[in-house]
């Protein structure tokens, strides 16, 4: 409870009550740090603890609008910086876990609280007496010396209330809030729909005639899944390391195309459509911004980001669509031919795409994943990530094995800095899992911030879907497993190097096109020589990985760069198209999807098949109308990443700055003015195209 806000009776009575049930969300960690206590939680914990963090937030807001003294940054927009910290405790929880480890119970409380999270979010932004008292504040900006992060508190807290509706009349608002729970809950179903729709389907083999051109990994996986769904012979899924590997290495083209189709028609049509929800969840957000007074959902959103506005991030994606297109032309068309002289004479369908090309690379530079595996074993590249940011950053990790976890393969290890202060924990959880969604995901359970002088180091999590260990292989990971491993950690490293006061300007709290440059630029490592020689080694002789395996992955670095590029912009370009829309379409969404991609489109694209109805990113994870980001950020971190190349990619002198400048500063000045501070000028585009090779 912060200082010199008194809760109201009946909240603290509610969240008493709680306590005397030992609700471990509503009492302090009795563990250290104040880690979570996941050994204490259960599933019937998170209503009530939802319950009374509203409750206990609804009655911080209460007793800032009621104050009687004269609006201050301290009793106003501070007060409301740290309001809200039992709900913000129980959320960080409940909603990383229903993305790892969940289950039919948290669904159904997710649906249940949804529209109480979106009336109390409400509560706060459409509350014309306390938007009263942030105006007054706010009107006397310039004359309060406030320090730059404070300032900056300011402005976002004052923006953030137009962008909340808080100028609307009295009935706007009210269909406002409207329209935010049923956008809530609409994001909802879409989530459990991808994720069941990932769930119900399995590629049953019982011939082992069909296992041709998979590695041994690949069917010992299989084998290992059917046991475990209790089936005779092999059991491929949708999850990406069952799926991804089974589309490069199996020779059956028909068993390709039905692996391939159920992916790219995950929740199109039957029992978990997102055809419709799509739809709803574009109009909610397009009738929210014009009731705010902006013409597109894309318009809204990109006025807080480094772009700014619409034209620059269309100008963006399309500049790059038209330099990348032609190298992607050429890509799919070295892959025809390849296809064709090894006595394919059918045309290349995107089921044939990968394993066509993987073949393709393993000819021109005698390399594919199967060679490079054994050099990649996990706990060696835990140890070498972890290894990087010591040699940069002077910081270590110390496993905690009797933490408490989610579930029992998460690791958490204490964060030292090189003086030995504690800086975080880290929770690292590799495998896949039904319970878990596809992909590989940043996230906390606590940010870093200062309350009452008090720091509060984060707690970080970062989730991945490796392949698990067999019962006579260790888990062996892919060269660009290793690559994914980096990207996430990067983005671990922004939340626990994190310094400031204000939770929402800490760690990743940055525009969004900002937010991947610390993950991207850790991309780069993977590529180095000098640091995979350093721990790249066979899981059973120990021999180091032989110079000309590094050579032949760093000239292999830019195979098919051109069709890459061009895939990554079609998922922004499609992005920005649903979302600069004025009222949704009338035709169907993969109808409008195809539509939108025929121009730029290097394969052929299938009647029923298409990713808008799985694409969670845009539909519920934050990167609506910022897909483009990823690009964005692309162009950041190799023009970053060129100061190391020139310095030396170990160069503390450099990583320093990299650490104060960009890791430690979060959100708290404006992400163009961080970035040169940093590099000394804004970033050139053409670093990505000359890093990519698509120059020529």
């Amino acid at each position: 409870m912060r200082k010199g806000i008194v809760i109201a009776g009946a909240a603290l009575a509610l969240i008493t009550s709680c306590n005397n049930m030992g609700n471990p969300f509503l009492r302090e960690s009795s563990l250290p740090f104040g880690a979570p206590e996941f050994d204490k939680i259960r599933t019937e914990h998170y209503l009530p603890a939802f319950e009374a963090g509203i409750a206990e937030g609804k009655a911080e807001i209460d007793a800032i609008v009621a104050n009687q003294e004269e609006p201050t940054f301290e009793n106003t927009i501070e007060a409301m910086e740290y309001a809200g910290q039992t709900l913000n405790k129980v959320a960080g929880i409940f909603y990383n876990l229903m993305e790892a480890h969940t289950n039919d119970e948290m669904q159904a409380i997710a649906e249940k609280v949804s529209p109480m999270l979106t009336e109390f979010s409400m509560y706060t932004s459409l509350n014309a007496p306390l938007f009263e008292r942030v105006k007054a504040v706010y009107a006397k900006k310039d004359e309060l010396g406030l320090d730059q992060d404070q300032m900056k508190l300011l402005e976002d807290t004052y923006r953030g209330f137009v962008r909340g509706g808080a100028n609307l009349s009295d009935e706007d608002k009210a269909e406002f809030s409207k329209l935010s729970e049923e956008l809530s809950l609409a994001s909802l179903q879409f989530s459990k729909n991808v994720l069941d729709a990932t769930n119900a389907y399995t590629l049953h083999i019982t011939d082992s005639a069909d296992l041709a051109g998979l590695p041994e990994y690949v069917k010992t996986m299989g084998a290992e899944t059917a046991g475990e769904k209790g089936l005779e012979g092999w059991a491929f899924t949708l999850q990406y390391p069952s799926f991804g590997p089974f589309m490069k290495y199996s020779e059956n083209r028909e068993l390709r195309r039905q692996m391939w189709t159920a992916y790219n028609s995950r929740a199109i049509g039957g029992e978990f459509d997102n055809s419709e929800i799509v739809k709803k969840i574009v109009d909610l957000r397009i009738k929210k911004s014009q009731m705010l007074g902006y013409e597109t959902f894309a318009d809204y959103a990109l006025e807080v980001r480094m772009a700014k506005d619409r034209k620059t991030a269309t100008d963006f994606i399309n500049g790059l669509l038209e330099a990348s297109l032609p190298f992607a032309k050429r890509d799919v068309a070295e892959v025809q031919a390849y296809a064709k002289d090894n006595g394919f004479a059918e045309k290349l369908m995107p089921w044939d795409f990968s394993f066509w090309s993987e073949r393709l690379q393993k000819e021109k530079y005698s390399l594919n994943e199967e060679l490079l595996k054994p050099y990649f074993r996990l706990e060696n590249c835990i140890d070498a990530v972890f290894g990087l940011a010591t040699r940069l950053y002077g910081i270590t990790f110390h496993e905690l094995k009797d933490m408490p976890v989610y579930h029992e393969e998460v690791k958490v290890y204490e964060v030292k800095d090189a003086d030995g202060s504690h800086l975080a924990l880290l929770y690292a959880d590799f495998f896949p899992r039904s319970s878990k969604r596809g992909g590989a995901w940043m996230t906390e359970f606590r940010g870093q911030s200062i309350r009452d002088g008090v720091e509060y180091r984060p707690f970080i999590n970062i989730v991945m879907n490796f392949t698990k260990p067999t019962a006579d292989t260790p888990a062996l990971i892919t060269h660009s497993e290793l690559t994914t491993f980096l990207h996430e950690f990067g983005h671990a490293l922004h939340g626990i190097l994190a310094q400031g006061r204000y939770p929402s300007l800490t760690g990743t709290g940055v525009s969004r096109d900002f937010v991947e440059l610390p993950s991207q630029i850790m991309e780069n490592w993977a590529y180095e020589p000098e640091y995979l020689n350093t721990f790249a080694k066979h899981y059973q002789t120990g021999e180091a990985i032989p110079m000309e395996l590094i050579d032949k992955i760093v000239a292999a670095k830019n195979f098919q760069a051109g069709y890459a590029q061009v895939r990554q912009l079609h998922f922004g370009y499609l992005d920005m198209t649903w979302h600069t829309q004025t009222q949704v379409q009338s035709e169907s969404t993969i109808g409008f999807e195809h539509k939108t991609l025929a121009p730029y489109s290097v394969m052929p694209l299938v009647e029923g098949c298409g990713f808008s109805t799985s694409f969670s990113h845009i539909f519920t994870g934050g990167y609506s109308a910022g897909y483009y980001s990823y690009k964005w950020a692309e162009v950041l971190e190799a023009d970053a990443f060129s100061l190391f190349k020139e310095k030396g990619i170990f160069n503390t002198e450099v990583s320093g700055a990299f650490r104060k400048e960009i890791l430690e500063k979060g959100g708290m000045e404006d992400e163009s003015v961080i970035y040169r501070n940093f590099r000394g000028h804004d970033p050139q585009p053409e670093a990505l195209m000359e890093k990519l090779g698509l120059t020529k």
